[in-house]
């Protein structure tokens, strides 16, 4: 059975967020697939196996199963077509988020997700003590908390308590402002140590909720992010309506086999 590791949202090796992939002849059993992700001890580990003429997909942190992830489902589409998995066409994934698809746009990868639009909310408790600064605007949206600070440079210099973050109710919580880099409209970067990921790289699944947020600020309905984690990555996000289009690029770091 082969393994790939792939690092998505950068075209660069060593850098944008690495995901192992695992494509599959059939359903496999859950506590396996939770075995290998803490084996591969990435934030995530795509299962994918043909289902009729689509591919069902499912995603597992070293901790648990999750209801959707953007840079793994990149990740799966890049193994896909550069190893002839697949033709070179339109990808319809069957996910626990329903229906998802891929397409590739030039040189990058297109995934069509859910939009997430964020609402306000009260600021949890604990949140501002955990961020070790006073949040700017604090929405929700489904399973994560979105926080506006005030500027690009505390985005990036933000160290939170992650003991502390952990005891905030939300699957993670996301962070971002107006980019000072003219490159890119905003920037972000994504703590989710419930789910066992203290800090994720680049995440595509926080920018469904990104997207209709800075699209609603910006008056724009296409827009470039940049997600300042240590490894980096960009993310370009353009509205349609209830769906977000989600686009980067991928390059495969590591192929092999796996043995049990």
């Amino acid at each position: 059975m082969r393994v790939y590791q792939v690092d998505a949202f950068t075209a660069e090796p060593f850098s944008g967020n690495p995901a192992a992939v695992v494509p599959l002849d059939g359903p496999a059993d859950d506590a396996w697939m939770q075995a290998v992700a803490v084996e591969m001890n990435l934030s995530e580990t795509a299962f994918v196996h043909r289902e009729g003429d689509d591919f069902r997909l499912r995603w597992f942190t070293p901790a648990v199963e999750v209801e959707l992830c953007g840079h793994a489902t990149l990740a799966t589409s890049h193994v896909l077509w550069s190893e002839g998995l697949v033709g070179a066409g339109l990808i319809r994934y069957r996910t626990r988020s329903g229906e998802l698809r891929a397409r590739p746009d030039d040189d990058l990868i297109e995934l069509d997700f859910p939009s997430r639009p964020p609402a306000a909310v009260e600021p949890p408790a604990g949140l501002a003590e955990a961020l070790g600064i006073r949040p700017r605007w604090v929405g929700g949206s489904v399973e994560d908390l979105l926080v506006e600070l005030e500027s690009d440079a505390v985005v990036r210099s933000l160290a939170p308590d992650m003991a502390a973050l952990l005891r905030v109710t939300a699957r993670g919580v996301i962070v971002t402002a107006a980019s000072a880099d003219e490159r890119f409209d905003f920037v972000s970067r994504f703590f989710a140590p419930a789910v066992g990921i203290p800090e994720d790289p680049v995440t595509g699944s926080a920018h469904c909720v990104l997207g209709p947020f800075w699209s609603e600020r910006l008056g724009r309905e296409n827009l470039v992010g940049y997600q300042a984690s240590a490894r980096g990555g960009v993310v370009h996000v353009r509205l349609l309506g209830e769906r977000v289009a989600l686009s980067g690029r991928a390059v495969t770091v590591l192929r092999g086999d796996l043995l049990v």
